[in-house]
């Protein structure tokens, strides 16, 4: 089974001041073109993204620097709601390290959850590849900056904006690989689980 926690895009929340992604049909074969061709565009942080360094550091990698390790591999969903202090962020991180080795490294949040500057020292603190949460911004939404100048100083990337409301607390094989866009401060990505299995160890 793959879980497909990634927003349609179209249809995606877009975090306030942010452009909308829009879409334009430029040919179309019911009008009597060869073929369908759609033109698009969008901000980098719209719908499930990533955040790359650069997004809040001036001197920090753009998403195509990342290495795609950072995307892929085992992961750890957490069910939180709420505040998460640092005692709750360690806890999260034992959780998974318990579950399975590796898992401790991408941690995905489940639920209305903030991570808050001393949950994001902690995750820092460990050397974390990746964190991931359902709002469209890792920390406060009325005062990100704190907590994306810890996790992208640390390197840790941030994968905002995913949907896990189907699933269950558990470790699984993240790929959420972005474009591979130029210099550039986040990406979108087709963020998905699978569940890890003696079949894939």
């Amino acid at each position: 089974m793959i879980y497909d926690i990634t927003q349609p895009l179209f249809e995606c929340c877009v975090f306030p001041g942010d452009p909308k992604p829009e879409k334009k049909a430029l040919l179309r074969i019911e009008n009597g073109d060869v073929c369908n061709l759609t033109q698009f565009s969008m901000c980098a942080h719209n719908g499930t993204h990533v955040d790359a360094p650069l997004h809040f550091l001036k001197e920090g990698k753009g998403i195509d620097e990342i290495p795609l390790e950072k995307f892929i591999g085992p992961a750890y969903v957490a069910k939180h709601e709420g505040d998460i202090t640092a005692h709750e962020a360690k806890g999260i991180l034992e959780r998974a390290a318990a579950a399975y080795d590796g898992a401790q490294q991408k941690i995905l949040i489940k639920g209305k959850a903030v991570v808050t500057f001393e949950a994001a020292q902690a995750f820092a603190e460990a050397g974390i590849d990746l964190i991931g949460n359902e709002s469209q911004t890792v920390g406060p939404e009325n005062g990100p900056m704190a907590v994306h100048l810890v996790l992208l100083g640390a390197e840790a990337v941030l994968l905002e904006g995913i949907r896990l409301d189907h699933v269950p607390e558990g470790v699984y094989y993240l790929n959420c690989a972005p474009l591979n866009l130029t210099n550039t401060d986040g990406a979108p990505c087709r963020a998905v689980l699978i569940p890890i299995t003696k079949e894939l160890c």
